[in-house]
């Protein structure tokens, strides 16, 4: 084949090409609109419902201040820890805030 052959082979490929991906993507299209609302539906995905932690420390100098023990570690107890303290010694025990 000579390269002008070549070249029009090219050319039809490439029109055959985007003549099928076009009615491709019109198929497509009209599914989407047909499926409407149940797509939208599909799409959002609501957050699996996780049982409330209750707190596992608290803070004795502010006992509002708690921590469940998930997640990073509170500033206040951070500072105590490092000044010497356990861990333990935050519990909060049963029958007692």
């Amino acid at each position: 084949m000579s390269v002008d052959e070549l070249w029009d082979l090219h050319e039809a490929v490439v029109a055959e090409l985007v003549r099928k991906i076009a009615a491709e993507r019109s198929m497509l299209e009209t599914k989407l609109r047909q499926l409407g609302a149940a797509g939208s539906s599909l799409v959002a995905h609501a957050r699996r419902p996780y049982p409330k932690v209750l707190p596992k420390y608290c803070n004795p100098k502010n006992r509002s201040e708690t921590w469940a023990g998930r997640g990073k570690q509170p500033r206040w107890l951070t500072a105590q820890l490092q000044a010497g303290k356990r861990l333990s010694d935050f519990l909060i025990r049963h029958g007692r805030t």
